[in-house]
């Protein structure tokens, strides 16, 4: 049995190949198979009729070539047939599909040989990635494809599929828009799927006797297939396709979470039944490393980890047409490495959206200098990164259920609201002492700054909220929904939503629902018509700042030549004002107020300017007759107020 510690092997001695072409290159008469796998004595070429059953219908080797890499070539059309690799480096190890299978049979055990062209989807030639000329453009909603349209409440057919997603003239028991029309009325412009790729712990023969998230990989290159029709056809890729075009032609981008920080199984995971210990990072004494909390790190500063990163990266952009890439714990990676991605993304378009989370989950043997975490982002070109710190101000501490924040009445939160504000970038009238976590600005432009209040993790904003405020009346739980979503989409940065937060999504209390039942997991459509006024007002705010650039100025220049916070602390209040036309927006000077106050309170106005009133409690107006008289106006309770000059 081998002994699965690396402390002597030299890793950075080890080949890079250059060439494009690792991985299956199908034709209908011949195909090649190129792998990297510089510790190998032997590899061998299995072929079968079927994706996890029967003994192999050919058995072939594959031939040592250049610069670590084996080769083997088999003529005639295998279009159908399923195959996997074996290496022998001192003893033969499992067999796999290779790290580069693009399809694979149900449950990934095996790779399909397939003609990509076949996979295109009627009219995909045409279909175009949608623009977003700066990510503060952007308006992020995070959504798993089987929440989506799991719910018997959906309306959709294809429940819990890609084809999902391609359905329109959905509704609700009560006749509201569900699926991609709910999306389009809603307004968001991109959608942000958790993971996509193939993972290991739900059974794609019965996808529907367990959930994940997807945050287990097991293939990086094709789909997962319990969200396809047939997870033992190339179904998994062209409907995945399918998805993209359907979005694309409702003006909405795809967005795809990637996980490469790790994968499910360590000693046994596909990466290290083909070249051990390489693809990971190991401590001194020559064990895995664990700095994803999930077993293993994968070791993206070496030279050919580096370059699966990159060639699947490219892959994903180019095969699918995506829109943006969300890296999982992307301080595990080095800077270099996500520079070297935002490089390489630039060549297909320099609109492809990336940010990522900017922490780990356990320490790391790379140098936190190196790593690209939340204060490396000035480090980073054109990548953003999660504002975790205007999160927990918001709604309170993201791990403790008690914790109240600014929407929940806590005062001494004044100054981690206005850090979100500015998108976590410099600001004179900020004093940094009193921001909660962060104590001085990491972002030096606002679209290096992702503003949330709630994701896929931990509890729902509705079930904190809920929580931390058990003595709050249902009325003011939704204000405090509203106001969460006021202080998300009109702060600089780039704002991001948690699916169903515009209807109040609940998980039942469940912090943690990455494997837990579809009843928890759900979307619950019903909801957008019980709590319809939260959805009216969050589709306003989106509204709003789609038609208004002073909401989205594109550096922190502009905010602290446009943004003045107001001088006169009022405890549980965030007021300033956009001035002199911010960004070239229409409107003058704009004024708003963000009363985190149970109670109402009275605000100053300035008396030579002729204010009139878009924005009170529920309702959003930008076209209002409204003009306050008096020096000074009511700020109902827990709202945002907003005033404009035009």
């Amino acid at each position: 049995m081998r002994d699965w510690k690396f402390n002597d092997v030299d890793f950075s001695s080890f080949p890079y190949y250059h060439g494009d072409d690792l991985g299956v290159s199908y034709t209908k008469e011949k195909t090649k198979i190129r792998v990297w796998a510089p510790t190998a004595k032997e590899l061998e070429l299995r072929i079968y009729q079927h994706s996890n059953e029967g003994e192999a219908i050919r058995i072939d080797q594959f031939i040592k070539a250049e610069y670590g890499t084996w080769t083997i070539a088999i003529n005639g059309d295998l279009n159908g047939y399923f195959y996997t690799i074996r290496v022998n480096d001192g003893e033969w190890l499992n067999e796999t599909p290779g790290i580069d299978a693009r399809a694979v049979g149900a449950n990934g055990n095996r790779g399909l040989f397939f003609n990509p062209e076949d996979t295109n989807p009627e009219g995909w030639l045409a279909d175009q990635r949608v623009e977003c000329a700066n990510p503060v453009d952007a308006i992020i909603y995070e959504l798993h494809v089987r929440d989506f349209s799991i719910a018997p409440s959906s309306g959709i057919i294809n429940k819990g599929k890609f084809l999902a997603f391609t359905e329109q003239g959905t509704l609700s028991p009560q006749g509201l828009k569900t699926g991609t029309d709910h999306l389009k009325e809603l307004g968001i412009t991109h959608v942000h799927l958790l993971p996509t790729s193939d993972y290991s712990t739900v059974d794609e023969y019965a996808p529907g006797q367990s959930y994940n998230w997807g945050y287990d990989p097991k293939n990086f290159n094709a789909p997962e297939g319990s969200y396809s029709s047939n997870p033992d056809t190339t179904s998994r890729v062209a409907e995945l396709k399918m998805l993209v075009q359907s979005l694309h032609q409702a003006g909405i981008g795809v967005i795809l979470d990637v996980v490469y920080n790790h994968t499910a199984l360590t000693r046994r995971s596909f990466l290290n039944q083909t070249v051990p210990g390489y693809y990971y990072r190991q401590k001194p004494d020559g064990t895995f490393s664990n700095a994803s909390g999930c077993g293993n790190e994968l070791a993206s500063e070496r030279a050919m980890v580096r370059k699966y990163l990159l060639d699947s990266l490219q892959y994903w952009a180019t095969e699918f047409h995506i829109d943006g890439f969300r890296f999982d714990l992307m301080g595990i990676f080095d800077i270099e490495t996500m520079n070297l991605i935002r490089a390489r993304m630039n060549t297909i378009s320099p609109e492809i959206l990336l940010y990522g989370e900017g922490w780990t989950a356990d320490t790391s043997p790379l140098d936190e200098t190196n790593r690209a975490i939340k204060t490396n982002v000035t480090k980073l070109d054109r990548i953003a990164v999660f504002n975790d710190d205007f999160r927990d101000g918001i709604k309170g501490n993201n791990f403790n259920p008690r914790s109240k924040g600014f929407v929940s009445g806590q005062t001494i939160q004044e100054e981690t609201i206005k850090f979100g504000i500015t998108a976590a970038c410099f600001h004179p009238q900020i004093v940094y002492g009193y921001v909660d976590r962060s104590k001085s600005p990491w972002a030096s432009e606002p679209w290096q700054c992702v503003n949330y209040a709630s994701c896929h993790d931990n509890y729902t904003l509705y079930d904190k909220l809920i929580m931390s405020s058990p003595e709050a009346s249902d009325k003011e739980i939704e204000r405090m929904v509203m106001m969460a979503g006021a202080l998300v989409l009109t702060s600089q940065g780039i704002p991001f939503l948690h699916a169903g937060v515009e209807m109040a999504r609940t998980k039942l209390g469940d912090h943690n629902s990455y494997k837990s039942p579809d009843r928890t997991n759900q979307i619950e459509w019903n909801r957008k018509h019980t709590f319809s006024e939260v959805f009216k007002y969050y589709q306003s705010l989106i509204r709003l700042r789609k038609n208004h650039p002073a909401f989205r100025m594109t550096s922190s220049e502009q905010i602290r030549e446009h943004l003045i916070f107001s001088d006169d602390y009022m405890p549980g209040v965030a007021s300033y004002v956009l001035v002199n036309r911010a960004n070239d927006d229409n409107w003058r000077t704009i004024l708003i107020v963000f009363n985190g106050n149970k109670n109402s309170i009275q605000f100053p106005l300035a008396g030579h300017i002729k204010w009139r009133l878009v924005a009170e409690n529920a309702t959003i107006d930008e076209e209002s007759t409204i003009y306050p008289e008096g020096d000074e106006i009511e700020v109902p309770g827990i709202s945002m107020l907003m005033l404009v000059e035009d």
